[in-house]
């Protein structure tokens, strides 16, 4: 029998469902937290990562998927997408990026707001990495400096974390209350 990373319960037939962006094996009564994950037969439209914007499937198949989970939960579950995977990833260095690029246009932080349109002190909690850049304000920057501040470090964050124990010593149950 396997435990319900979920709630804890043993189940022996746990579905793999994506919650946030993480996948879980959990009970039948835990599924409606999160989207079915695909089996084998669609690992090409499956990922275990976040989307960066540069797939070609995932636009249309994103937005397809997300009208049709507009309707209700009793149709197909399964064809649900979760929000993360089509959410651009901010890389980790980001306040880095944003000052070496300031630096190297000889700029100081208030002319670059100025430039942008925004205020000197979130270039400072921007460059200090106090603050995150909203859509916006990364796509000005992005665009101004002719820098990236998506994707790249994704990759290789997922293929270093080695989290939790495969002996199921804890579980999300564990740790999170459930208001019923």
């Amino acid at each position: 029998m396997v435990q319900c990373e979920m709630c804890g319960a043993e189940t022996t037939a746990p579905k793999k469902i994506k919650v946030e962006g993480a996948k879980l094996d959990v009970c039948a009564d835990c599924t409606d937290f999160g989207t079915e994950v695909q089996t084998a037969s669609s690992t090409s439209s499956t990922s275990t990562k976040y989307s960066t914007g540069s797939s070609d499937s995932g636009g249309g198949d994103g937005s397809a998927s997300t009208a049709s989970s507009a309707g209700g939960r009793s149709g197909g579950g399964s064809s649900r997408s979760d929000m993360f995977d089509e959410m651009d990833e901010l890389v980790s260095d980001y306040d880095d990026r944003i000052r070496r690029a300031r630096e190297d246009a000889e700029l100081s932080q208030s002319d670059l707001a100025n430039e942008l349109n925004e205020k000197a002190s979130l270039i400072r909690k921007l460059e200090r990495g106090e603050t995150l850049p909203s859509d916006s304000v990364q796509s000005k920057l992005e665009r101004f400096l002719d820098i990236s501040l998506t994707g790249g470090a994704g990759a290789d964050a997922e293929a270093d974390w080695e989290g939790g124990s495969s002996t199921g010593s804890y579980t999300l149950g564990d740790v999170v209350k459930r208001k019923d």
